[in-house]
């Protein structure tokens, strides 16, 4: 997530986000662009973990699929929310932690843009807008945690969709889902300018050897995962 809220782009005609939502960026256009070479339908099952605006679980809507999407951020709920009613499409929002509000269910895709920058805190934020990109010190916190929950969450050939940088080493991801009977891979690649998040890190980042010195961009990738 490589922009902030101290950068906000423009937002897609027909949504709106209340304030410290994470607003679609280039991350949720390279997913927005997989998740639409997935067929899906009336009959698909369909969880977005970390939904921010709705954006992507609203795409997924569009195909008549039934949709679920969890947010940690109640202002995120909302906006999802009231985006779901502005586009008049069915979107079941939930708050809270995406793997005790699906206790018990399966999805035929699960679609995640979840936080992946790196942070000096080890703790995650518990309130404000940084929830939505800060992942403690190797960016990692909560995309160990999806592809750790990934094959309860799938059903029989479904599908896992998750983007992030390559900065969280997108080698480690694809080892972590083949080791819960996952066949990964990675999909799409797109590389970015640094956003101020990043660069207000950089000192950091490159101290601790996750970005080299004076690099502007950053190596998005989508990975695309199944049961083997």
């Amino acid at each position: 997530m490589p922009g902030t809220a101290l950068s906000l782009p423009p937002l897609p005609a027909g949504l709106m986000a209340l304030p410290g939502v994470y607003r679609p960026q280039p991350d949720t256009l390279l997913l927005a662009e997989a998740l639409d070479q997935e067929e899906l339908g009336p009959q698909s099952d369909v969880l977005e973990i970390g939904t921010g605006t709705g954006a992507l679980a609203l795409q997924a809507a569009a195909t008549g699929a039934r949709v679920m999407a969890v947010d940690v951020s109640w202002p995120a709920v909302v906006t999802a929310r009231l985006n779901s009613l502005r586009r008049r499409l069915p979107l079941r929002v939930l708050h809270g932690d995406f793997a005790a509000r699906t206790a018990g269910r399966r999805f035929d895709l699960v679609v995640a843009n979840p936080p992946y920058v790196p942070a000096p805190e080890v703790r995650l934020p518990s309130h404000g807008p940084q929830r939505a990109w800060d992942a403690g010190p190797d960016g990692r916190a909560v995309l160990d945690r999806i592809c750790g929950r990934a094959p309860a969450l799938l059903r029989p050939g479904g599908v896992l969709l998750l983007v992030h940088s390559q900065m969280c080493r997108a080698e480690e991801t694809l080892e972590s889902l083949a080791r819960v009977g996952l066949a990964a891979e990675v999909t799409a690649k797109v590389s970015v300018p640094w956003g101020p998040v990043l660069r207000s890190r950089r000192s950091w980042l490159e101290q601790r050897g996750l970005a080299a010195e004076a690099q502007e961009w950053e190596e998005l990738v989508i990975i695309r995962a199944r049961p083997a």
